[in-house]
């Protein structure tokens, strides 16, 4: 079984498509898919479908789901497996879950890349941290889940799942700006910044990348227009190490001109106290 969730939601068996086209029975399978190997409580899957409004039928409605699920999965196994359906879809005490491997789902192959990304940007090895971080943000083949309807329960996975990827994109950014690539990302930073108008980190690696490219006005002028934006729509100013960051760019400060600074650190940090 091979099931993907950091886009559009599938599953396959044998080459065979095992989501179902209704609503409802597509929630449980992406819920369950989000944790291989786990009980999911009965109480969270019905929250996932019905939130707190549940109809009296609410259990009985719930293992209509699981048989159905359980059909597609035994038809995709084959005759030749007669029963298996149910030990892949299992039942267990107070719960469901799916029991296949965690590298089945790509969930885990993306966060285990995050890891070795990280890994390698902590030790300093720039350049192994920048294709681990670009290996896992290729496996994103859009907004996660998004052709799920989401419950209380898939929204918080799925808001938990995007900020990883934004988080991770901004690493691997950095990993980008310390191996000298600044010409490359700064039409992603531009973009970045537009989809996120008071995300620091992001408008500081802007102006970083725009700074080494010999483009010192526009790098001031991104710095300005978020100052703007968070003054008059927050009442607040920018965190000390962006004010930093400014100032260095007004003095030409040289540390500005090191691709790798004197710390393994984010491009947001390099002027924190």
């Amino acid at each position: 079984m091979k099931i993907c969730v950091l886009g559009p939601l599938t599953a396959d068996v044998n080459g065979m498509s095992i989501v179902p086209t209704a609503g409802k029975p597509r929630q449980i399978l992406a819920l369950l898919a989000l944790y291989p190997g786990r009980v999911m409580p009965v109480p969270t899957l019905m929250e996932e479908i019905w939130g707190t409004d549940l109809p009296q039928s609410a259990l009985t409605t719930l293992q209509t789901y699981i048989l159905q699920l359980r059909r597609r999965l035994g038809t995709a196994m084959g005759p030749s497996t007669p029963g298996a359906a149910k030990d892949v879809l299992a039942t267990r005490h107070g719960g469901y879950l799916l029991q296949i491997p965690a590298e089945a789902v790509d969930v885990h192959a993306y966060e285990s890349l995050v890891a070795e990304g990280q890994q390698a940007f902590e030790k300093g090895d720039d350049d192994s941290a920048a294709r681990a971080y670009r290996r896992a943000l290729d496996l994103w083949q859009g907004p996660a889940l998004v052709d799920v309807r989401v419950g209380p329960v898939l929204e918080i996975e799925a808001m938990r799942l995007e900020e990883s990827r934004l988080v991770t994109r901004e690493r691997r950014i950095d990993a980008d700006l310390r191996l000298g690539r600044h010409a490359e990302v700064t039409a992603e930073l531009m973009d970045l910044t537009a989809r996120h108008p008071e995300h620091e980190g992001l408008h500081s690696q802007a102006m970083v990348a725009l700074y080494r490219s010999g483009r010192q006005a526009a790098a001031l002028d991104v710095y300005h227009r978020l100052r703007r934006r968070l003054v008059d729509e927050l009442g607040v100013e920018p965190s000390p190490q962006l004010q930093r960051l400014h100032q260095a760019m007004l003095a030409v400060d040289p540390q500005l001109d090191v691709v790798c600074g004197p710390r393994r650190t984010s491009t947001f940090d390099l002027y924190a106290a």
